[in-house]
């Protein structure tokens, strides 16, 4: 098909647009002393050879790039303790990430949300030793127990957590989420045992694994196992939930955290879709149909940035770019598995927010709920502004956040309209532009042995490490400026706080005196469990996992079932898998 502008007329176009810069810009740039214009001005020559529906086309049809369904649901929108993942309208969701202290403390946390009007399931914040799987009472766990999350070492925690969620919340009504990734394979395991205590087969089971355990090379550093070895437990969860947990989103995969850690867009774009298409492999490596799988792929969001109109682009081309992959390059013949399914909206970025005058940061996540609704997802105005003061969110900021997206949704009606900037000479030409370089990126991936190659010889660590330090550097030299940080810091400014009408909820004294208590409870555990059986349980765990073809879920299935904590299991897999160290990689 033609573009839609005759070449006649871009020619004519183009002359204009020289004697413009000519004459009427350089006047005014004369007028003010300068040689370039701080503005950007976009014509139909940018976009000479746009073709509708090559570019752009219906939502919810293959490209993409306008939406990839071709309406909202009817009802769904904002909802209270909802995060960033819209809800309603029949939606089977989790709910705001959280989690803290021991078990008890966020149970009691959780029945604290229900009764403020939380709809969804779990969205479960772990703490540091479970993300690396270590039990708390292993010496290099001390001083972290419960602190950046709730503490798990045993079935028996799972079985805390999940005291609130009974009758018609229990486990086949509602979804959870589990922000994990190395010892993913226990977690998993923890969900359906506790699942199958309660009578409910793991076939009825939703919720969403993060899983994305190649992000944690990049950018969290909560890594266990050598890249192969956990692409290899990666793949065991793949298959298992393929065949008995058909409902649960077995990965969400995240340019966030890539973002968060100083990922320029391009960068969390290319690498975001490059361990997409790792994963994609991985599963197609078990001996799945890849149209009988990647339908259960969910995206975390690319987080963003204060520039809104470019992270809108950068949007659109990923929807594009994703549906290009699965349709050329994996000949998926299901356009259903063509789309990007994304957990939640747009996102600025918890990196946007600032401790100076943290109220403002309440003003940027509103930008990026209206960036959010014009790049076609339902609004979010996150994360709360009191983010970078400390762990959790208080009460005050979570209503804010939440009132301000129910605000952009029913009061603004900006979520009327499916991409409302479609064909605007300046965004069609940026997304062109940003897919390009994301594309160039890729293909050097790809060079590499993809994903896995740009791991092992430190390409995506020292680009994303790279490009912090630059950042950093503008900030210090003020090319970038961040209103109360390093600009419009007068003391005739002021520090604007709401008053705290409701106490913290993250309890201060509950953290500290966590460990205590988790040593106490988990030691409890150990006594009072089959320990002979968790040690023939382990024995056969590690046979397993030295048979490459084999699937190590059922056997920690039962492992857990029996209370083997989480540092023995992984403890079992590191004999057999090794660990990796990060070093020298940047």
């Amino acid at each position: 098909m033609s573009g839609t502008f005759d070449k006649q007329d871009i020619e004519k176009i183009k002359r204009k647009r020289q004697e413009w810069e000519n004459g009427t810009l350089k006047k005014q740039l004369d007028r003010f002393n300068i040689t370039d214009s701080e503005n950007e001005f976009y014509t139909p020559a940018d976009i000479a050879d746009f073709d509708f529906m090559e570019k752009v086309g219906f939502p919810g049809e293959y490209p993409f790039t306008a939406g990839v369904y071709p309406c909202q649901v009817p009802g769904s929108g904002p909802v209270t303790g909802g995060y960033h993942i819209g809800g309603g309208g029949g939606l089977v969701r989790a709910g705001r990430y959280l989690g803290y202290g021991t078990a008890e403390d966020t149970r009691d946390y959780y029945q604290s949300e229900i009764l403020r009007g939380r709809t969804g399931g779990p969205n479960i914040a772990f703490d540091l030793p479970t993300q690396i799987g270590l039990d708390s009472d292993d010496p290099m766990a001390e001083g972290e127990v419960g602190k950046a999350g709730v503490a798990y070492d045993t079935l028996a925690d799972f079985e805390t957590i999940y005291e609130p969620f009974q009758d018609k919340n229990n486990l086949d009504s509602i979804a959870s989420n589990w922000t994990i990734n190395a010892p993913v394979n226990v977690i998993l395991a923890a969900y359906v045992a506790l699942a199958e205590k309660r009578g409910i087969p793991a076939s009825k089971l939703r919720g969403t694994l993060q899983n994305d355990i190649i992000k944690e090379y990049v950018a969290r550093g909560t890594y266990i196992y050598p890249p192969r070895e956990s692409l290899r437990v990666t793949r065991d969860t793949f298959v298992y939930c393929n065949e008995y947990a058909p409902l649960l989103n077995p990965i969400s995969i995240s340019g966030y955290h890539m973002r968060e850690a100083g990922a320029t867009r391009i960068q969390a774009l290319a690498f975001t879709l490059a361990n997409a298409s790792a994963y994609v492999q991985c599963g197609i490596d078990g001996g799945l149909d890849v149209d009988s799988f990647v339908n259960r792929f969910t995206f975390n969001t690319l987080s963003g940035s204060m520039e809104i109109l470019p992270e809108i682009c950068t949007r659109r081309a990923s929807r594009r770019m994703w549906a290009k992959i699965m349709r050329d390059s994996f000949k998926s013949e299901n356009p259903r598995n063509w789309i990007l399914r994304e957990a939640g909206g747009f996102l600025t970025g918890a990196w946007t927010s600032t401790s100076q005058r943290p109220l403002n940061n309440l003003t940027r996540a509103v930008i990026g709920g209206v960036a959010g609704a014009l790049a076609g997802y339902i609004p979010s105005a996150e994360p709360p502004y009191d983010e970078p003061l400390g762990l959790g969110w208080s009460i005050e900021a979570q209503q804010l956040a939440e009132d301000a997206a129910k605000i952009l949704y029913w009061e603004s009606k900006l979520s009327k309209v499916t991409d409302p900037l479609a064909g605007s000479y300046y965004i069609e030409a940026m997304t062109d532009k940003i897919e390009a370089e994301a594309w160039a990126l890729i293909h050097q991936i790809e060079e590499m042995g993809g994903s896995q190659g740009a791991i092992e010889n430190g390409f995506m660590q020292r680009a994303v490490a790279q490009s912090a330090y630059e950042y950093q550097k503008k900030l210090e030299t003020g090319e970038e400026l961040v209103v109360g940080v390093n600009a419009f810091t007068d003391e005739q400014e002021l520090e604007v706080l709401p008053n705290r009408l409701i106490p913290y909820p993250y309890d201060a004294t509950k953290r500290a005196e966590a460990e205590k208590k988790q040593l106490a409870r988990l030691a409890k555990v150990k006594e009072e469990r089959d320990n002979e059986k968790v040690k023939s349980l382990l024995a056969k765990l590690e046979e397993t996992a030295a048979d490459e073809k084999a699937n190590i879920m059922p056997l920690t299935i039962e492992a857990v079932k029996a209370y083997a904590t989480i540092g023995e299991i992984t403890g079992t897999l590191k004999k057999v898998f090794g660990e990796y160290s990060g070093y020298g990689k940047i």
